[in-house]
């Protein structure tokens, strides 16, 4: 009998019928190198099936444990309160562990090249690049503060200039950054979106990268996401079983 704990990836919905096929895809590709591996998904909101759906469901099935991975960049709200607080409805037969969320990470920057590079970049090009980092937006100061540590680690591989930028809740704006980026004599600029799907927020970033000279594609089911899944639920487990300290 499998006894691996479920992996349950939280997604939080759109409208935006393309947000659910990228996540689906995504999460299907992080299942292939793990056949024996059960992984379910499941969304906030606007989406099905619901989290609570999910759960319930696999209660049905005998499953007694679940690693809930938030699909999430930042450790914003939904993941210190929405998310927390469906699971914390789950049926009692099921033990609930919820992983960290992706972001910060190296694999999340070498997703970030990749898409710059399928974009028409290449590693020669980075001394005269510079790229600003579009996000959805946050008013979590964490979640920001992540936005920025992301931007210091994509400058470091070797790109001549990294702005963050947001699509909402924060500034700078998209195009904005395109606009300062230009203004310090940037010869070439590219906007990496820092999102996983597509949707209106990240339709937004596409509008404010119109001055750009580049426009990569969200993360989605780009190889490093997929093994960044893999990876939270990894660590999850772990911290899992490791026993408890001593007072």
């Amino acid at each position: 009998m499998n006894r691996r704990p479920v992996l349950l990836v939280i997604a939080h919905g759109s409208r935006d019928p393309r947000h659910a096929a990228t996540v689906h895809a995504l999460v299907r590709a992080a299942g292939v190198p793990r056949p024996g591996l059960r992984v379910e998904t499941a969304f906030l909101d606007f989406n099905v099936p619901s989290v609570q759906a999910v759960l319930e469901r696999l209660a049905a099935d005998g499953v007694r444990e679940v690693v809930a991975l938030p699909l999430l960049l930042t450790r914003a709200f939904h993941a210190k309160a929405d998310i927390p607080a469906v699971l914390r409805e789950a049926p009692q037969s099921l033990c609930v562990r919820q992983a960290p969320v992706l972001g910060p990470s190296p694999l999340l920057v070498a997703a970030l090249e990749r898409r710059l590079y399928e974009a028409g970049l290449t590693p020669a090009d980075k001394r005269s690049t510079g790229v600003v980092l579009a996000s959805a937006g946050s008013t979590d100061p964490e979640a920001i503060a992540v936005i920025a540590e992301m931007a210091r680690e994509l400058r470091h591989t070797g790109w001549c200039a990294v702005r963050p930028a947001f699509a909402s809740a924060s500034l700078p704006r998209t195009e904005d950054a395109v606009a300062a980026l230009r203004a310090e004599g940037v010869r070439r600029v590219a906007v990496a979106p820092y999102v996983i799907a597509p949707g209106r927020l990240p339709d937004r970033i596409a509008a404010g990268a119109a001055g750009a000279d580049v426009l990569a594609d969200v993360l989605g089911p780009a190889p490093e996401m997929a093994r960044l899944l893999l990876t939270r639920y990894d660590e999850a487990r772990a911290a899992a079983e490791q026993p408890a300290a001593v007072a």
